[in-house]
């Protein structure tokens, strides 16, 4: 697709929610998914493709290193529940610098510790990526500005190439 201009394209592995049976379910996910994510960087970088290509490897939430309780039940035999403080996810290609790790957790993966990245500077550096000023973005509705970013968030200079 992308070999034939194709601007935009959207891959999704549904099933990353677990909340329990960890060792089982997320081996059996990553399986699914890393040869296939490593295959993709391959053939783009082979097609000469990968400088002009972002790659967004992301999921829907950041995962507490261990099971938690939640509203009085447990979040599973081998669970982990959401977790909002520490999130990770990877970007290649499309200027990014290759092999930089941007931020650090504690080591539980429980909180931040060096170079915190807000989810809207994410998407304020994505937007930079694509050619687009995520400032021009904003728009009036009701008295209140809006955009992309929640009117906040900095492009993370330190990933780019």
């Amino acid at each position: 697709m992308i070999e034939r201009g194709v601007r935009f394209v959207h891959l999704v592995h549904s099933t990353w929610d677990h909340h329990s049976d960890l060792n089982q379910r997320l081996a059996e996910h990553c399986q699914m998914t890393d040869g296939p994510s490593a295959a993709l960087i391959r053939d783009l970088k082979q097609r000469g493709l990968l400088d002009e290509t972002l790659v967004v490897w992301v999921g829907e939430f950041g995962r507490t290193p261990m099971g938690e309780v939640r509203r009085g039940v447990t979040a599973g035999k081998e669970g982990r529940d959401h977790h909002p403080n520490a999130f990770s996810g990877w970007l290649a290609g499309g200027g990014v610098k290759g092999g930089y790790v941007h931020g650090g957790t504690d080591d539980f993966g429980f909180d931040v510790v060096a170079d915190p990245m807000h989810v809207h500077d994410l998407q304020a550096t994505i937007l930079h990526l694509l050619g687009i000023d995520h400032l021009r973005l904003t728009y009036r509705h009701s008295g209140r500005d809006y955009r992309l970013t929640d009117v906040a968030g900095n492009v993370v200079r330190e990933i780019l190439a």
